[in-house]
């Protein structure tokens, strides 16, 4: 564990941490590739004339094609993927109105994560000396995947209309727990996205680096603290606040 900031002047624990999800709470890049399979299998039975145009590669790339025109997109991921559906049926010939069956099956498949092992203890311990809430640029549904009684805000980019780093997010999230920005603590796995961009709304900011990258160096980032899971986490918000 690294302290970036430390400060002999030790500051009141925060009323509030908040965490990114995707590639903080658990690891996001299998579950997608998963819940394409999952999809795909599900148009191979149900809109066959859409598998039989399309692979698993050229949908990503239909859908990369599409956001290029119409960056709006970057804001919410699950209406990219559905407008691209839409176009990939209507190109097929397929029933439209499968969409939503199909949306509905990857959804499923996307929200079947599989938690870092410190995720639900850190948790149970966190909450019950602050706030607890989520910011996330993805659409992962915590109530699907089961850990919605552990957050009291959880703030997503597609409902807000920006995403991280614009300060704007962080900000509705501390107005959403009615906190201060210097009173809360934002923990995530981007440097950039999360790090940086909570720095700049006035919050602290904790890089959860499980892999021990050192990407903050290349980009001059300089968390508050690099954690490498919930543990370190833990042992940082005590020993840096604790009088």
């Amino acid at each position: 564990m690294t302290e970036s900031n430390p400060d002999t002047n030790r500051p009141a624990w925060p009323k509030a941490v908040l965490f990114d999800l995707d590639d903080t709470l658990w690891p996001i890049g299998p579950v997608i590739a998963q819940a394409e399979l999952t999809l795909y299998a599900w148009l191979l039975l149900h809109a066959p004339q859409v598998a039989a145009l399309h692979s698993i590669d050229s949908l990503r790339q239909a859908r990369l094609e599409l956001m290029a025109r119409r960056p709006e997109y970057h804001l919410d991921l699950g209406q990219l993927r559905r407008a691209g559906l839409h176009a990939a049926f209507e190109q097929a010939g397929e029933d439209s109105a499968k969409v939503e069956l199909a949306m509905a099956c990857f959804f499923a498949a996307r929200n079947a994560v599989a938690l870092y092992d410190d995720v639900l203890p850190g948790l149970e311990r966190l909450g019950r000396q602050v706030l607890i809430g989520s910011i996330s640029n993805g659409n992962a549904d915590l109530r699907a995947i089961g850990l919605s009684h552990h957050f009291k805000v959880s703030v997503a980019a597609h409902e807000l209309g920006y995403a991280k780093p614009d300060a704007a997010i962080f900000l509705a999230a501390c107005r959403a727990l009615d906190v201060a920005p210097q009173d809360a603590v934002y923990v995530g796995d981007d440097v950039l996205l999360d790090v940086r961009g909570a720095q700049q709304a006035g919050l602290r900011a904790v890089w959860l680096n499980r892999t021990g990258s050192a990407r903050h160096l290349e980009h001059g980032v300089v968390p508050d603290a690099i954690c490498a899971d919930f543990g370190e986490l833990l042992d940082w918000l005590r020993r840096a606040h604790d009088c």
